[in-house]
């Protein structure tokens, strides 16, 4: 059975740091790169940072750039978001989302889904 399970979300002020864990089970975790969405109410879902299968390469959204860190612990089979100096614009249902292939290009789908954990910055 495959799972995604997101977990280290909540509440904070802004300013303050959350680091999120996505755990996967039942899947080949390492052969593929691996992302987090974000989305908040009323507003599409927006990629704010992928991860290569190797961790060797990174992208980020430019509003969450020098802020937020993704890296991943292949043996964990656990991807994880340090989000630094949140803003109250970073209050989204983050989504730990793992793709098609090994890398970032947009050729590769968005092919496995967490089911969103919540994070919620206050002002």
């Amino acid at each position: 059975k495959v799972q995604v399970v997101e977990s280290g979300g909540g509440l904070v002020q802004a300013g303050e740091s959350l680091k999120l864990s996505c755990t996967v089970s039942g899947f080949t975790f390492d052969n593929y790169a691996a992302a987090w969405f974000r989305q908040a109410p009323g507003k599409e879902r927006e990629e704010v940072a992928c991860i290569s299968w190797s961790g060797g390469a990174t992208n980020y959204k430019d509003s969450v750039k020098g802020r937020f860190t993704i890296s991943r612990d292949n043996p964990k089979n656990t991807l994880y978001l340090q989000m630094n100096s949140l803003k109250p614009e970073d209050t989204a249902t983050y989504y730990c989302v793992h793709k098609s292939g090994p890398t970032c290009l947009s050729s590769f789908s968005d092919y496995l889904w967490g089911q969103g954990i919540q994070v919620t910055v206050s002002s």
